[in-house]
């Protein structure tokens, strides 16, 4: 219950910023709500399918569905107080990426993955619904920027193994595995931290 919980709480911070970049795009309802429901199962479709957990979870499960339903109705009704916070997109985006992390981590766990391929798995589900959101919305990707984003990811998850290597409960690992990766982007952004560039500035 307390992984489902938090895989609930994904889908809606996700659905949140998908439907704020929609709105950003001047999409009518019907992309609003398809964007939303990309940005939401994009990364989970993605993982399901390389682990073989077919149908994938939106599937078999019709909660996920009413959920994101649900929060694009709720997101529409409530657009102005939502685009009043300046950065709602980046906090519900980065709040999303670091609770899809662990959940896909703990995906690759129960399948019996190595450490390093749930790190994978995780940063794939938190980072490809963005993906395709911004692919859609005829933007590059902000994994494939200088932002740190899919790194903070990965460190969340080398954080969790760690941690799991403590005499403490393994929920309290997985928290601050999401707390990790949270913080790390939000320092990142707050301070200007990037990943150097290739490209010679002018």
């Amino acid at each position: 219950m307390f992984y489902f919980i938090i895989d609930i709480l994904g889908t809606i911070a996700f659905a949140i910023s998908g439907v704020l970049v929609a709105i950003d795009k001047k999409l009518d309802l019907f992309g609003v709500f398809i964007i939303a429901f990309v940005t939401s199962v994009g990364g989970g479709t993605l993982r399901d399918l390389l682990i073989g957990n077919t149908p994938v979870l939106w599937l078999r499960d019709p909660v996920y569905l009413y959920t994101i339903f649900g929060t694009v109705v709720f997101a529409v009704a409530f657009r102005a107080r939502l685009k009043y916070i300046r950065k709602s997109l980046f906090l519900f985006d980065t709040i999303g990426i670091g609770l899809y992390t662990m959940v896909g981590i703990e995906r690759g766990i129960a399948v019996g993955l190595s450490s390093i391929m749930c790190i994978g798995l995780g940063t794939i589900t938190a980072c490809f619904g963005g993906v395709i959101r911004d692919i859609l919305c005829n933007e590059i990707p902000v994994i494939f920027r200088r932002e740190i984003y899919a790194t903070a990811c990965i460190f969340g998850g080398v954080g969790y193994f760690l941690l799991r290597r403590l005499p403490f409960d393994d929920a309290y690992a997985f928290m601050a595995g999401i707390i990790i990766v949270i913080g790390i982007r939000l320092i990142a952004v707050r301070f200007k931290i990037a990943l150097p560039s290739i490209y010679k500035t002018t």
